[in-house]
């Protein structure tokens, strides 16, 4: 099982978008076992694929964080056949208090760790800041994808989430960048792109926008589209990353 965090120190760079539909692509493309886990307290995610028992949880979700409860408990179908989702609530408006309280650096791994045989993959959309709640992400996650849209300051945003990361010990997540809401016709984003031609690129479209009023993963709606291709490409990169990942190493 891989956990896939999808993290930027910005808010507005396109991360539940990314990570819904990576999610619904290893959930409907490759039929893995998946979760999707929303731990942004504005539940972006949650509103997007959580059937309305998804979020008729019989506890708060800080709930696991404060006793270590069984995660399974508060996990429910999605409105994607084969891909559960685990709510947000508004409880994680103060989850970094808590962490930073509790003093445990490794919660979220030791949670994920008890879904290892229930699911294949686990896609974390992940609050932005560097925060107590990063710091359990950075720790748990197999891979960090990160969205940079192509600006000098989301740039220089990712470059700090890059140093800050170095700056670490213990294990260390893989990052993966990805350019995100790129716009051909403007000459910055042409610029960025050629001066990272390796990072993977989602482009904006309007169909990407229909997203929150349909509720659904641009792959299932508009499958033929541009940006829909771009999701699928970025997942299978994902894919063949993720199964080259040692065993995770405690720390």
């Amino acid at each position: 099982m891989a956990a896939i965090a999808v993290y930027n120190l910005k808010g507005g760079v396109g991360k539940t978008t990314i990570a819904v539909n990576l999610a619904w692509s290893a959930a409907v493309q490759s039929r893995r076992r998946t979760l999707l886990w929303d731990l942004d307290p504005q539940a972006a995610a949650t509103h997007l694929i959580g059937a309305p028992e998804a979020t008729k949880l019989p506890a708060s979700v800080d709930s696991l964080f404060a006793h270590g409860d069984d995660p399974s408990a508060l996990i429910r179908p999605s409105t994607i056949p084969g891909l559960d989702l685990l709510a947000a609530d508004t409880t994680l408006r103060g989850i970094d208090r808590l962490f930073f309280e509790l003093g445990k650096k490794r919660r979220l791994a030791k949670l994920i760790d008890r879904l290892r045989g229930t699911y294949d993959c686990i896609v974390i959309d992940c609050p932005p800041g560097l925060t107590e709640t990063a710091e359990q992400v950075m720790r748990a996650a197999d891979l960090i994808v990160v969205p940079v849209i192509p600006s000098a300051l989301s740039v220089r945003a990712f470059d700090e989430v890059v140093s800050y990361m170095s700056a670490k010990r213990g294990r260390q997540a893989p990052i993966l960048p990805v350019h995100s809401m790129v716009d051909m016709r403007r000459a910055q984003h042409r610029a960025m792109l050629a001066a990272h031609p390796r990072w993977p690129v989602i482009p904006m479209a309007s169909v990407v926008e229909r997203m929150a009023t349909l509720r659904r993963p641009v792959g299932a709606f508009a499958a033929s589209t541009p940006a829909a291709k771009a999701f699928g490409k970025l997942w299978r990169g994902i894919e063949r990353r993720i199964e080259q990942l040692p065993e995770r190493r405690k720390s």
